[in-house]
């Protein structure tokens, strides 16, 4: 999860610039990495639903564990690609 590089008051225009390009980059890191936790997510809530082939108890626990795992990187991720997002 990358922080926003907040630009500092005797900064220059290069430094200011800079700390721009990275938030852009690390919003967009953190946007695709929320996305496929969020796909991940639904997979995983199919699994638990059983709608997989073969999948016993133990999948379907598997699943749901994971589901509730991958819902919290997805929020960690979405809420740090927004910080990043405001300070481009």
């Amino acid at each position: 999860m990358s922080a926003p590089n907040v630009n500092k008051p005797n900064e220059g225009i290069v430094g200011q610039i800079s700390n721009s390009v990275s938030n852009a980059a690390n919003y967009v890191s953190e946007t695709v990495q929320g996305r496929s936790a969020e796909a991940s997510k639904e997979a995983n809530k199919e699994q638990a639903k059983g709608n997989t082939p073969n999948s016993g108890i133990g999948d379907r626990v598997s699943g749901a564990l994971g589901a509730a795992s991958d819902k919290v990187d997805e929020s960690k991720h979405d809420s740090a690609a927004s910080a990043n997002k405001h300070n481009v």
